[in-house]
């Protein structure tokens, strides 16, 4: 039978590793699940909660996009110019 090379190992995998090696990390990676839960519960009392996050998440994603142009400009502009 032919001789296989041994599967590599998960990209995450060292990550993964570090993580369970720190005893703190479990709780820290619980947080935003508490976080989502409670945003969750407040958004079944209080319904206008979400309408204000959603807005609030479109503004956010527009500077971002509007920061993201301005970069790509300046690159261009410096690419056109010669200087790499």
């Amino acid at each position: 039978m032919a001789e296989t090379a041994p599967m590599p190992m998960c990209p995450m995998g060292e990550t993964c590793r570090g993580m369970m090696a720190k005893t703190g990390s479990g709780f820290w990676m619980t947080i935003p699940g508490v976080v989502f839960v409670a945003l969750g519960v407040a958004i079944i009392i209080f319904p206008t909660i979400l309408v204000w996050l959603v807005a609030i998440a479109l503004i956010v994603m527009g500077l971002a996009m509007l920061m993201m142009v301005n970069f790509m400009r300046r690159i261009g502009k410096n690419y056109r110019n010669g200087s790499r």
